[in-house]
């Protein structure tokens, strides 16, 4: 039958409008992610309904391969050297504001549950699957975020990280909360079954995302092409998703594992990659939160579900801010990670939502008030609560990255040649030929000069051609014609395509790989005076520096 007409309708709104949408956010100086979900509100079940529950069921393996692509991006975000380094500091950090969440928001919740329905153990399940949710943190939106503003330094290494493990530890405190509230809620919990389980979707993620790195790692190092290389590396992780869907692991944490192990295993061959993804998958990320935004439909809640819904994001917040204080204080972190860490916690997405639908599924029969049952309650709640963190944490991640002065720390090539022109790599005085010169002394001349092309001028000093060596090997090969021959006589034709100091570096660069150039002339802008000539493997040694720098200022 294939994708309705409908869907594809969606998907061009979607990136077109989140394009609009981040243009606007960026003028109200706010991340582009909170554009993309307010995007999604306006178009989902609280808008226009263009976008229906129907639209984003038939969606899921969509959104299962943009959390894919996000768990891969963010794995690769992480060194094994970092981890040696830092290791004690994120685990402290990670367990305090974790289980500190977890109680939290576990507690207080339990408390208004059990005022409701006046019983122990169903207000205290309903408790632990709330506090387990809440100790998760939306990888995507957060690091969205972070290289939106080009942010780079242990405050940013520290959230990328605690982001990429925080689920797993949601999915560990899930799997044993829902076993315990279970019992509580009068079911029967088989606890080897239930410890199988979380092992299964953890464990075995961490397996296959492993398996696949290395097949990866093989792919790159038998293939120096660029597209193949990427296209191996969606095809692997397009079935890294799907086996993790299909023996229901956890799909970030598959593709996280991907990207991590592939990376710290060569990373010299897979940075290409990772940088051609992540060019790629701006379009995804876009539909990805838009349809998130679409998800948080606000529906019409009794009063004391609100109550739920405003503790649970004050006792969350404070959880986390202070949870990833005491863990960086006893790991004696850098007084920038112990400040700012647990405000860069506060997004939640899509995990969230995951886990309480799973767990809608055991509180169902829990009947609350009404028709209202607990896992109505659970599903409604995290819902809201998700629309709500969205709306406040990415701003928070972009606050703190620059609090801290990181943000524009994370300088790539691009963004250094992005900045500079060719005057910044000219090389004002190179070797000049005349047009009467001889070719004997002209040859002498080019052997002892550090250049490929020489440029040829008249009397004059008009610039009138160039020679190169490839160009005149056909004379080389018989001295006797060197004589009586002048440049002029086997000078070339300067290239049509001109190019002045004050052209953009990086246009300049695109042009000579195009065209299979390593030196190129630049002249004035009536193209007869010569300005210098630009050799790639100086530009590339400058850009290449003024990278170094940023990071070792950084």
């Amino acid at each position: 039958m294939g994708i309705r007409p409908g869907i594809l309708v969606i998907f061009g709104i979607g990136v077109f409008g989140g394009i609009l949408s981040a243009l606007m956010a960026k003028k109200l100086r706010i991340p582009q992610v909170v554009g993309y979900i307010l995007l999604g509100v306006l178009l989902g079940e609280s808008g226009i309904h263009l976008v229906t529950t129907q639209d984003i069921q038939a969606l899921t393996p969509f959104n299962n391969f943009a959390l894919g692509i996000i768990g891969f991006l963010v794995g690769a975000e992480i060194r094994f050297s970092i981890l040696r380094k830092y290791g004690k500091q994120f685990s402290s950090i990670l367990i305090s504001e974790g289980l500190l969440t977890f109680l939290a928001v576990g507690l207080p919740v339990t408390l208004i549950l059990y005022s409701i329905i006046d019983s122990w153990s169903s207000a205290v399940a309903a408790g632990i699957i709330f506090g387990a949710i809440a100790s998760a943190t939306d990888p995507a939106s957060t690091i969205n975020v972070i290289w939106e503003y080009r942010s780079a330094g242990i405050l940013t290494t520290t959230l990328i990280t605690i982001v990429a493990l925080d689920d797993a530890l949601a999915m560990i405190l899930y799997g044993v909360g829902t076993g315990i509230a279970s019992i509580l809620a009068g079911g029967n919990v088989n606890w080897s079954h239930q410890i199988l389980r979380v092992f299964i979707e953890l464990g075995g993620a961490v397996l296959i995302g492993f398996l696949a790195a290395l097949i990866l790692k093989l792919i790159l190092r038998y293939t120096d092409k660029l597209e193949v290389a990427l296209s191996s590396t969606l095809g692997l992780l397009l079935l890294t998703i799907g086996i993790a869907v299909f023996f229901q692991m956890d799909v970030i944490m598959a593709s996280m594992t991907l990207g991590l192990a592939l990376v710290n295993l060569d990373y010299e061959r897979s940075k290409k990659v990772v940088q051609q993804l992540k060019n790629f998958s701006d379009p995804i990320y876009i539909l990805f939160f838009v349809l998130v935004g679409a998800r948080l439909a606000l529906y019409a809640m009794p009063g004391w579900l609100w109550l739920i819904i405003v503790v649970y994001v004050i006792a969350r917040t404070l959880g986390k801010i202070a949870g990833a204080w005491i863990g960086a204080s006893l790991s004696h972190s850098e007084p920038v990670v112990k400040k700012y860490t647990g405000l860069g916690l506060f997004a939640q997405g899509g995990v969230a939502i995951g886990l309480s639908i799973m767990a809608s599924q055991h509180l169902k029969g829990v009947p609350v008030s009404g028709s209202m049952s607990l896992g109505d309650v659970v599903i409604f709640g995290v819902t809201t609560t998700t629309f709500i963190v969205q709306l406040i944490g990415p701003p928070l991640v972009k606050w703190v990255v620059k609090k801290s002065d990181e943000a524009g720390k994370n300088v790539t090539i691009e963004d250094v040649l992005a900045d500079m022109t060719i005057q910044d790599v000219l090389n004002p005085l190179p070797v000049v030929l005349n047009e009467n010169l001889p070719l004997e002394k002209a040859v002498n001349i080019m052997a002892n000069a550090d250049q490929s092309i020489f440029p040829v001028v008249s009397k004059a000093g008009e610039l009138i051609g160039y020679l190169s060596v490839s160009d005149i090997r056909h004379v080389l090969t018989d001295p006797s014609l060197w004589k009586w021959m002048v440049c002029a006589d086997v000078m070339k034709d300067l290239p049509k395509e001109k190019m002045y100091p004050d052209t953009p570096l990086d246009k300049a660069l695109s042009l000579m790989n195009q065209k299979g150039y390593n030196e190129y002339i630049v002249t004035d802008k009536n193209g007869n005076r010569l300005r210098g000539i630009i050799s790639h493997y100086h530009i590339m040694r400058e850009v290449e520096r003024r990278v170094l720098h940023q990071e070792v200022v950084t």
